[in-house]
């Protein structure tokens, strides 16, 4: 056995003996993310917007990365990309993903699984007018997920564009923008002692959630 494979076999999850029942639930999933994610910050308040999204193309192959939650409307969960990155393209190839959000400080999980459609532009304006110069100056030099020849190409046509636009506002790209997931699935897991963890599913069905207990 590889060193590798002891430290990994060497990591053990303890869970506290946390607990979720149904009857402490919101009978609405927002509103049950919403105290979770209220207490995710208040205990790692770093990243907390943090999740993993999931997609696949028109080939089916999935792939995975981290992105930062911006936005929870009333029927969606909002984040911005480059529409022309890997993601971008799975995303309108394929309008159905998946995010994971996981705070280990308070050992609990959320699962999202749905339907992908674009916010508004006039949504997408707004969100990009918040962000830092840098960072909008970033959104239009960097060709996101295609192969570049090093990090100093790239350096100097940020620095190039942030200078051509010093004092000037910067619109926001019409390759970049936002996308909601709209759940039709949301699974709460709270972990707990002896790997029996509490896992409820919201299901919506019929114009309502239904609400169900799923085996650890």
């Amino acid at each position: 056995m590889s060193n590798l494979n002891r430290e990994i076999l060497g990591i053990n999850y303890h869970s506290e003996d946390n607990h979720l029942n149904e009857g402490e639930l919101a009978a609405n999933p927002f509103v049950q993310f919403e105290k979770w994610f209220a207490e995710a910050v208040k205990e790692q308040p770093k990243n907390a917007n943090a999740f993993v999204l999931s997609t696949a193309g028109k080939d089916a192959k999935p792939s995975a990365r981290v992105v930062l939650l911006k936005g929870v409307e009333k029927e969606g969960f909002v984040f911005y990309t480059n529409y022309e990155s890997r993601k971008g393209k799975e995303l309108l190839e394929n309008s159905f993903a998946a995010m994971t959000f996981f705070w280990p400080s308070i050992e609990k999980q959320v699962r999202v699984e749905g339907k992908v459609q674009k916010v508004s532009d006039a949504e997408s304006d707004e969100y990009f007018k918040s962000r830092p110069a840098g960072s909008q100056a970033g959104a239009w030099v960097s060709p996101q997920s295609t192969v570049i020849s090093g990090r100093d190409e790239l350096a100097e046509k940020h620095r190039q564009f942030v200078i051509a636009h010093e004092n000037k506002p910067i619109p926001r790209p019409p390759f970049w923008g936002g996308f909601s997931i709209i759940p039709s699935r949301i699974e709460f897991w709270q972990g707990r002692t002896s790997r029996l963890h509490d896992r409820i599913l919201y299901t919506f069905e019929k114009d309502k959630w239904k609400i169900e207990r799923l085996a650890p």
